[in-house]
């Protein structure tokens, strides 16, 4: 359907004064690939879609952009590519799909992979499995939770650099098809005002992105993208300013995965507008922003409601004085575990530490024969590396083995770690972008079976409990492992990416 919405812009440009010329670039679908080697790709695609885009408008000498993206990685890379070009530009998100439907329940991609683990452990049946992987995707559309897509929609309407609703539109609908063509013909006033990307783009916005993304229970992997659009704005952002920002915004959105309701519902009850208005009026927001309006964040929400006090109308966004959680999702942890940082997804709901033994894998596949087979058990800290953005290379998202820890009902049983990603869609104990990765000679490289491992989350640490001598014998005895790719897309990626805790980037000489 992203088509039909390039159309639709333009159609806005043309009516506005401006002469469209239409191009497009390629995207990964990652509920495609997922818990496959080709997961291996989706991440480095963030990379080529970004240089595609500004290698065709600097080769073209094009005035201003609409970029048009609608999964994972294309988004962020639309709004790295407009960063780096610095030309009028403007974000188009593609749309929120519609739930599927089985037995009365709201189903999406991650019931799947949640039903592969529900099917190993002999709660359903294989009819129930197909039946349920037949419903779940009713068509067009991004991942319906508050998954990375509608997480990255959200950040970037925070930002300042999508129209105002364009992130909570359903994706076939008259809205969605008039907020595409409404931008074409504000990329025309963008060029008319010469308001440029990162004149809207600017540290006080990324702050606005990270408050929402926090208030929401986005997906961890908007810090990977966050950091790497700030990058390219040269915008200093770094992981400790997720932890600063968070310990002053709540939790408010019962959203999926961690929550209850889908992205359509939220879209139904009003979108991100009103719970912008409710975040900025208790001072959690700057609203002196400039957007690609042409008039602040604060202008743009003149007029707007807040959300009635919980439940009044609706349940899904809390109260400032009762919310989900009083502070931050998000938890950067450190340790020896993770000098340089990692990433892990707290809601509390699965309590705030967790203290285990680790059961070590060295792939994504092998992990997930360990949870369907049966090895991983209540008390495991399951540890999967060799999958960060070198070792990979390209940071492989771990919904397959997560989906399978909480299909079997562990998910408030055993914990799991690793230097790759997690898919929007994982929930439960997690902990990912655990740098220095194991391919560069980080800790998680030198973890055995049977290590204590602690988390917590309240102070955030991530600690390997032994002692400092043993760590130091095991790196003493460590060495690097040959790269699995010397050819192609992979191996470029793989020579040329920063540490996760970087955001993942490939210009960071």
């Amino acid at each position: 359907h992203l088509d039909e919405l390039g159309k639709a812009s333009v159609e806005g440009v043309d009516l506005t004064g401006g002469k469209a010329v239409p191009f497009g670039t390629i995207t990964v679908s990652d509920g495609i690939s997922m818990g496959t080697p080709g997961m291996r790709y989706s991440l480095v695609s963030r990379e080529v879609i970004a240089d595609s885009i500004e290698t065709v408008v600097g080769a073209e000498g094009m005035d201003g952009v609409v970029a048009i993206g609608g999964c994972d990685k294309n988004m962020p890379a639309c709004l790295i590519a407009l960063a780096r070009l610095n030309r009028p530009g403007i974000f188009v998100y593609g749309g929120t799909i519609l739930p599927g439907i089985h037995k009365d329940k709201n189903l999406d991609i991650v019931s799947v992979f949640e039903a592969v683990g529900s099917h190993a452990s002999g709660s359903i049946d294989r009819e129930e499995l197909i039946e349920i992987e037949k419903k779940a995707i009713p068509g067009p559309g991004s991942c319906g939770g508050m998954y990375t897509a509608n997480t990255m929609s959200s950040a970037i309407e925070a930002l300042g650099m999508s129209l105002p609703d364009s992130s909570a539109q359903l994706a076939v609908s008259e809205d969605k098809r008039q907020d595409a063509k409404d931008a074409g013909a504000a990329v025309v006033h963008l060029i008319e005002k010469d308001i440029k990307p990162r004149d809207v783009m600017t540290r006080k916005a990324f702050e606005n992105a990270i408050t929402v993304v926090i208030t929401l229970g986005g997906s961890t992997n908007a810090v990977l993208h966050l950091l790497a659009m700030a990058h390219a704005a040269e915008v200093p952002l770094d992981l400790d300013d997720f932890t600063e920002i968070g310990k002053r915004v709540p939790l408010l959105c019962d959203l999926k995965p961690s929550g209850k309701y889908n992205m359509s519902h939220f879209v139904r009850i009003g979108g991100l507008r009103p719970l912008l208005q409710t975040l900025l009026e208790n001072g959690l927001l700057h609203g002196d922003c400039m957007t690609v309006t042409g008039r602040t964040l604060a202008e743009n929400l003149e007029g707007v409601k807040p959300y009635a006090p919980y439940p009044d109308g609706q349940d899904l966004v809390r109260p400032f004085d009762d919310p989900i959680k009083k502070d931050s999702h998000l938890r950067i942890l450190y340790g020896n575990l993770a000098p340089e940082g990692a990433v892990a997804k707290i809601t509390g709901k699965e309590g705030l530490r967790f203290s285990g033994k680790a059961i070590v894998y060295e792939s994504e596949e092998a992990s997930l024969r360990g949870i369907l087979d049966g090895e991983v058990e209540a008390g495991h800290v399951v540890v999967i590396r060799n999958e960060g953005p070198v070792g990979g290379p390209g940071m492989r998202e771990m919904l397959s083995p997560t989906g399978a820890i909480m299909g079997k009902g562990l998910g408030k049983e055993v914990a799991l770690i690793t230097d790759g990603r997690f898919s929007g869609g994982s929930h439960g104990f997690v902990v990912g972008h655990v740098t220095p990765e194991a391919a560069v000679g980080g800790p998680i490289g030198l973890l055995v079976n049977g290590d204590p491992i602690t988390i917590d989350a309240e102070n955030n640490q991530l600690t390997l409990d032994l002692p400092e001598a043993e760590i130091r014998k095991r790196k003493d005895a460590w060495s690097q492992p040959p790269p699995k790719e010397e050819r192609g897309v992979l191996a470029k990626y793989a020579k040329l990416v920063s540490s996760a805790s970087r955001g993942a980037i490939t210009d960071g000489f």
